[in-house]
């Protein structure tokens, strides 16, 4: 049956949406739905899966947490507008800094075993 990613979005996101789409063996993909939303204050995203996400409708400013030198984790700031997508492997600390407030941000979101 045909849908539409960006249909059936309610009219008032207090949390983010996250909805599985499709299931595999070896993967999902989910739709997220942000409006202003962000990570808590200090957390980090560690996830035991690689992830790829393709942003299709809104923005959003993503931090990852690259290994550093001295023992403190440099932060690399990432700012997504529709058509981009970006590759996070497992295990790679990130979180969403912010997502647009004036309209939602639609992610496709797949995660999957090496």
């Amino acid at each position: 049956m045909k849908q539409n990613i960006a249909s059936g979005i309610p009219n008032t996101i207090p949390n983010e949406i996250f909805e599985p789409l499709l299931n595999g063996n070896q993967f999902r993909m989910e739709r997220i739905v942000s409006s202003g939303h962000a990570s808590p204050k200090d957390f980090w995203y560690d996830q035991v899966e690689n992830e790829w996400v393709l942003l299709i409708q809104g923005s959003a400013t993503l931090e990852i947490e690259l290994p550093s030198k001295n023992g403190t984790p440099a932060i690399q700031q990432v700012n997504l507008v529709p058509g981009d997508y970006l590759l996070i492997p497992k295990h790679q600390r990130h979180r969403v800094a912010a997502t647009a407030p004036n309209v939602e941000t639609i992610w496709l979101a797949i995660h999957f075993e090496s």
